[in-house]
């Protein structure tokens, strides 16, 4: 079997050797550079400070690298533009200009390609357009593109495209490097804000003998030496306990989670989750330490507390709103909020939503699917629903004057779930029953409820203070913070079915 031919790929083949017959390295060791593009754009880039007079006057000399992504021949002249970190600077080649130790470099000039990596030395100057240039008095040649670029004026649009080949995605599109840059400010300034409410970050394990902390679906792996089945992790939440019981105040991890459920513009099998846990407090403390986290990437990374997400305009103005979960179903459902205390009454609205298995289920279940189905989608401002059924929280302290319900919040915002948190569950002996009921629904054909995990148990009866336990997804609240609407644009990696490559005889 043979690659079909590639007549793009054979014409830069031919030009790179014969970058090698002038003696050039054509693969160096390292690249000659003094600034970063981003350095040099955010220093001298504004012509009110730096007009073309005083540019002239300071004899600023770089050195800067990056990939060749216009190249247009003037003459004896000739324009290009370097691209690093989604920011590009102009290259300006003259004849005259060249360094003369330097003989070969107009020949070598011929010889780029778009794509290509190179690094110039100069001084910074401005065009008679008043563009930010360097005056290249020597260059380097760094690597050679034997594939073209997509195409400059449109870049890669085919989105499945984008994510089976991201390096060209954040290549040609600005806006994508600006997302994953983003990404990057929200997780520090998520770090810093927690660091600065006394929490240390910590790690778990990502393999797990038991997987536990959520009702999901896990991957399975086998360790060959000790001959045992593992799990990736669903979620860091029952080993975050142990430190606490073992003396930590307060904890984080910002991990990697690995749920086998399906995918969707929100859902991701792989995907990252900030967790924290502090000793002594509860639902309300992770109420502001939610608030805290949500106004400081909203205002501290994008500058501003209202952001624009699909058509809807978000306010991280705190407080928060709060609701009730009965509250919830009552107001958007238009449906009378004492119906919502009679199991006989909930029953009867699932039937009329059509709700599946309403025979297997209880009413705390159906309260959860009644919520699915006439509230979330209303939940476009940042509202925390508190007071969640039993059935949907097995980790979470029973509310003392409401049987059958925890202490429990969700936060909506845009119609998605972007964090959750518990007064946590610190009775041993509770905890145990109530993983033997997550073992009757798992027996009764629930592959997603919880396994016994004795350790943990036995863990809480060495003594587990008061605690309140918070989740975000960070995946989400990136997408809200910049605007995207699919989970895909905000992973840099997202999972995807293996393509067929084309090949012939």
């Amino acid at each position: 079997m043979q690659s079909q031919p590639n007549q793009y790929r054979d014409a830069r083949l031919s030009k790179l050797e014969k970058i090698k017959e002038l003696g050039i390295d054509a693969w160096p060791l390292k690249a000659r550079r003094t600034h970063g593009i981003s350095d040099i754009a955010a220093d001298y880039g504004d012509p009110e400070k730096w007009s073309a007079e005083r540019l002239e006057q300071s004899k600023i000399v770089v050195s800067v690298m990056g990939r060749l992504i216009s190249f247009r021949e003037m003459g004896k002249s000739i324009f290009g533009h370097l691209s690093e970190n989604g920011q590009k600077l102009q290259a300006f080649f003259r004849k005259n200009d060249l360094d003369e130790t330097d003989a070969k470099t107009w020949e070598l000039l011929k010889l780029l390609d778009l794509g290509d990596f190179i690094s110039v030395d100069g001084s910074l100057m401005r065009t008679k357009t008043g563009e930010l240039s360097v005056r290249v008095s020597t260059m380097q040649f760094l690597s050679k593109a034997l594939l073209p670029l997509p195409e400059k004026w449109h870049g890669l649009q085919d989105k499945e495209q984008r994510y089976r080949q991201r390096y060209l995605d954040l290549a040609t599109n600005s806006d994508v490097m600006d997302t994953f840059q983003k990404r990057s400010h929200i997780l520090a300034a998520i770090r810093r804000e927690m660091e600065s409410m006394g929490y240390l970050e910590v790690e778990t394990p990502m393999m797990q003998p038991i997987p536990g902390g959520a009702t999901a679906r896990p991957f399975i792996t086998h360790h060959n030496a000790l001959d045992i089945d593992l799990y990736m992790r669903i979620a860091p939440e029952l080993y975050l306990k142990r430190l606490i019981v073992g003396g930590f105040e307060k904890v984080f991890e910002v991990n990697r989670n690995f749920r086998n459920e399906g995918l969707s513009q929100r859902h991701n099998p792989e995907f990252t989750m900030l967790e924290c846990y502090a000793a002594g407090q509860d639902l309300r403390d992770m109420m502001e330490v939610t608030e805290r986290v949500f106004h400081a990437s909203a205002v501290k990374v994008m500058g501003a507390g209202t952001l624009c997400y699909a058509e809807h305009e978000i306010s991280y103005a705190t407080p928060f709103r709060r609701m009730t979960f009965k509250d919830a179903i009552s107001e958007y459902g238009s449906i009378e909020r004492q119906r919502l205390d009679n199991p006989d009454e909930i029953v009867k609205l699932a039937r009329e939503c059509h709700i599946q298995d309403i025979d297997k289920k209880t009413a705390g279940a159906l309260l959860g699917d009644l919520f699915e189905h006439h509230a979330e989608k209303h939940l476009i401002q940042p509202t925390f629903i508190v007071d969640h059924p039993i059935e949907l929280s097995p980790l979470t302290k029973e509310l003392p004057n409401q049987p059958g319900f925890v202490d429990r919040f969700e936060l909506f915002v845009a119609g998605m779930e972007l964090a959750n948190a518990y007064s946590e569950l610190n009775d041993p002996i509770t905890q145990l029953k109530r993983f033997q009921d997550q073992l009757v629904e798992r027996e009764a054909g629930n592959d997603e409820a919880m396994l016994l995990d004795m350790d943990f148990v036995t863990s809480l009866e060495h003594g587990f203070p008061p605690c309140g336990g918070l989740g975000i997804g960070i995946d989400r609240l990136v997408m809200l913070m910049t605007g995207n609407q699919s989970i895909r644009d905000v992973i840099l990696f997202p999972l995807m079915r293996p393509q067929t490559h084309q090949t012939e005889s």
